[in-house]
Formats: structure tokens, sequence, C-alpha cells
């Protein structure tokens, strides 16, 4: 049996889990929180990062400046209809976004936020999991795969999957401490 497709599946959860714990604002400024939001450029949505040079001066500071000056109320509009939870600072030539200083219960919030997205990352590796060990099930009843072979290859399966979510667990406790810790 071959376990590549599987394997990669399971790395795609991790870094897909990856990446919205980028996206969580966690007291810090981080660029990544301006990811999803897009403004109106000429008709077409696109991502503030490319209309704008974004920079982060100060630990608890986004700075971002348009290339074309006109697109600076657009950028401000779409911050505000974000759920990003910060005011934007237009000064007519750049916006600043100040990240206030979280307080222990919102803390807590987003401790329990990111354990919720780890949860749904482990729930993803179990389902490609069980679609191992349904094709692992299928080629042995076919045939092409004898008891001790399935035997085997469930163990696989069974060890890429711990490897996978111990890897979330690991992921997860050094944000864990990053945010408790800000």
């Amino acid at each position: 049996m071959d376990y590549t497709n599987l394997k990669e599946k399971m790395e795609k959860s991790i870094s897909v889990y990856q990446e919205k714990l980028a996206e969580v604002r966690a007291g810090r400024a981080n660029p990544a929180v301006l990811n999803k939001v897009k403004i109106d450029y000429y008709g077409t949505p696109t991502p503030i990062n490319q209309v704008a040079g974004i920079s982060v001066p100060e630990a608890r500071l986004i700075v971002i400046q348009p290339w074309d000056l006109s697109v600076l109320k657009e950028i401000e509009k779409a911050i505000l209809a974000s759920d990003i939870g910060i005011n934007p600072n237009n000064d007519g030539k750049v916006i600043r976004l100040a990240f206030p200083e979280l307080n222990e219960e919102r803390r807590k919030e987003i401790v329990k936020d990111i354990k919720k997205m780890a949860e749904d990352a482990k729930v993803a590796i179990r389902s490609i999991r069980r679609e191992g060990m349904d094709i692992a099930k299928a080629e042995q009843k076919e045939g092409t795969m004898t008891e001790d072979d399935l035997k085997h290859a469930e163990e696989e399966i069974q060890k890429m999957t711990d490897k996978n979510i111990e890897e979330i667990d690991k992921i997860l406790e050094v944000k864990e401490k990053e945010v408790m810790s800000i």
C-alpha cells in the first residue's frame, strides 16, 4: 500500500492549522492578521499586501503604507469591516493599527480558540486515518493484500496518525505559551 497520499494529506492539515494560528491576534503585531482582509481595487478584490507596504515598527503596531494614496479610505473601510477587532488610525498618508495589551480573560479566550483549532486539525488527521484504513480493508477484500499486510498497513497508518497528532500538540503548546506570556 502506498502511504504518500495519506502522509501528504496529514501534513497539509498541519500546515493549514499553522496558517490559522498565524492569523490569531495574540497581542503582538502580526501582519498575518491582515491576510484575509481584501479591498475593492478597481473592481477586483485584492489583498492589502498587494496594494500597500506593511511593516511592524514596534511590537504592538502595524503600519500600512499604500503605494496609491487613493486606496487609503478603501483599506480603512476593509479593516473596519473585517473581524480583527482593531480600529485603524488614518493620518492621510499611512494607516496605523495599534494592538492593545491583552488582559488575562482575553488570553484565556484566545487559548480556548487555539485549542479548538488544534482539535479540528486532529479530527482532520483522524479522518484521513479512517480513509486510509478503509482503503487498506478494501484492498484486502479484493485480494490484493494479505491479512498480515493489512495488519502492517493499519500499524503504519496509526504510527503516521500518532506522529502528526503529536506534532499538532507541540505546535499548540508553543502557541499557548506565547499567548500566555505576552
